[in-house]
């Protein structure tokens, strides 16, 4: 019986106790809410998931965090940027003691965020990319969609809780910045590049011994003839490469090291190598959207549209260090003038580079756009991508790029966001197997606002997919959030993951023994 009936208790209807036509109207409005409380299926609509698996959470930021960084030397200094325009510095070290595990997944309702320890303004649009210098971590450069790059001088961790981080410089060149990444080149410390909507990419060195001049530009490169996507360096930081929105792979040489070791351009550009979707056997339709360049340093993958992957050689350069004069000329910004086109397809001298330039494998294991590309550290020899159509695809790069896995739902529907192998843990003793321990795990997240973590070991028919554990408490699946990103960490044999949630949170999780 439906709330609008009028109860007749068995008997039958008498014509003289009936309604008449204006009461029944009274009566069928009057209590609308029965109406609602009598449709199931309203009731499930209500549902609300509270799952929470993290152990604490910042939540000043009030906009989508789209970007988030780690201190190189403490990796519990953690760096978010988002869509209010501003950036902040926090630590993720959490109270002690902990909470019971009960608790942990289920925090209290009020648990109180963990403050800030610098907030960071000074953009007038969103803050979408951010990272701390290496080796030390002595500067944080912050990047937005106004197309500023500013830089802020950051005291030793251990001084942070008491000395103020202060504003060093900004520089405009672009309209929008789309990816920071600081160089690991370790002669040549506080140097980043940036790649812009505009196609440009650029390589900065930061100097804060001068405020005047504390931004000095060391290149400046035009290739690219759509927006740059993403960057990457090699692991010993002497080149980097980057692709566009148009297709296009360039790998430049911004320390003049592989010209110094005999390999140059076959053209006026300075891309010692260079591919465009002029060459049908690279072209993918769509443009490029990832890179990585594999711990080896012998060749980059390019992912894009439709799943495609692309392996490209890359020149092997000596290891010595750079010349005085070299490293000095490129100190004072001698490289800032070389702002020079060239043409499409560049490449380096084949007595000097090998496979340089050349395509080594071309993949297609997944059906939407590679957003993200992560090798692991040797010995394992993994390449993982991960996809907008939800799946993680891990190829063999010591077998001809087979397919070792393919996990269709890694992150169900939704698009997986980043992908990255933990660092492995030093090796103890003369056992081989436990050279690398750790390292064959990986880390996702997605659009699903879920993080998980997945066992690399084995084939296709590793059970469950793999996959170890998983980490909730950001809003997904439609819900208007997603995880966009993280940061992994180990602290005192414990490992700590550290997230930028598209709902405005950055959430703390224990990853468990490291």
């Amino acid at each position: 019986m439906s709330g609008n009936d009028i109860p007749t208790h068995g008997e039958e209807d008498d014509p003289s106790e009936m309604l008449d036509a204006d009461e029944a109207a009274e009566e069928i409005t009057a209590d609308p809410d029965i109406l609602m409380d009598s449709d199931p299926e309203d009731e499930d609509l209500q549902e609300i998931s509270l799952e929470n698996d993290s152990i604490a959470h910042f939540d000043r930021h009030t906009d989508s965090l789209f970007c988030i960084t780690s201190h190189p030397l403490d990796p519990s200094i953690v760096a978010t940027g988002a869509g209010d325009d501003t950036a902040y510095i926090f630590s993720s070290t959490t109270p002690s003691p902990l909470l019971p595990t009960s608790y942990e997944s289920n925090p209290e309702p009020g648990r109180k965020s963990l403050d800030p320890i610098a907030e960071l303004k000074g953009h007038s649009d969103s803050v979408n990319a951010i990272a701390f210098t290496l080796p030390h971590g002595d500067f944080l450069c912050t990047a937005g969609l106004d197309g500023r790059l500013r830089t802020y001088t950051i005291p030793p961790p251990q001084s942070l809780s008491h000395q103020q981080c202060k504003f060093l410089a900004e520089v405009q060149e672009v309209e929008e910045i789309n990816w920071v990444a600081p160089s690991p080149n370790p002669a040549y410390p506080n140097t980043i590049a940036l790649g812009a909507s505009d196609g440009s990419v650029w390589v900065y060195t930061i100097d804060g011994s001068d405020p005047a001049s504390a931004l000095q530009l060391q290149q400046a490169y035009y290739l690219h003839t759509a927006s740059c996507t993403a960057g990457a360096w090699s692991p010993d930081g002497k080149l980097l490469a980057t692709v566009s929105e148009e297709g296009s792979l360039y790998v430049w040489d911004p320390f003049g090291e592989a010209a110094a070791s005999g390999i140059t351009s076959q053209s006026s550009g300075q891309a010692i190598v260079g591919l465009t979707s002029d060459d049908q056997r690279f072209a993918v339709e769509g443009g490029l959207y990832s890179v990585a360049i594999a711990p080896t340093g012998t060749f980059v993958a390019v992912g894009g549209a439709e799943g495609n992957i692309r392996v490209i050689g890359l020149p092997r350069l000596s290891s010595g260090a750079p010349t005085n004069e070299s490293a000095t000329k490129f100190q004072k910004g001698g490289g800032a003038k070389n702002k020079t086109g060239g043409a499409k397809h560049t490449g380096a001298t084949e007595s000097s580079t090998g496979q340089a330039g050349q395509i080594l494998a071309s993949l297609q294991a997944q059906t939407d756009g590679v957003e993200t590309l992560a090798f692991s550290k040797p010995p394992l020899t993994l390449l993982a991508a991960g996809s907008v159509d939800g799946s993680i695809a891990l190829f063999d790069t010591a077998h001809r790029f087979a397919v070792r896995r393919l996990i269709r739902e890694a992150h169900e529907e939704y698009a997986v966001v980043k992908v990255e192998f933990v660092s492995p843990s030093p090796s103890t003793g003369n056992n081989s197997n436990t050279s690398g321990a750790g390292g064959w795990l990986l880390t996702s997240c997605g659009m699903d606002g879920v993080v998980r973590r997945w066992d690399t070991r084995g084939g296709t028919a590793a059970s469950g997919q793999g996959l170890v554990k998983e980490w909730r408490g950001h809003r997904g699946e439609g819900e208007g959030g997603g995880v966009m990103g993280f940061v992994q960490s180990e602290s005192e044999g414990r490992g700590r993951i550290v997230t930028a949630g598209d709902d405005g949170v950055s959430l703390i999780f224990d990853a468990g023994e490291a």
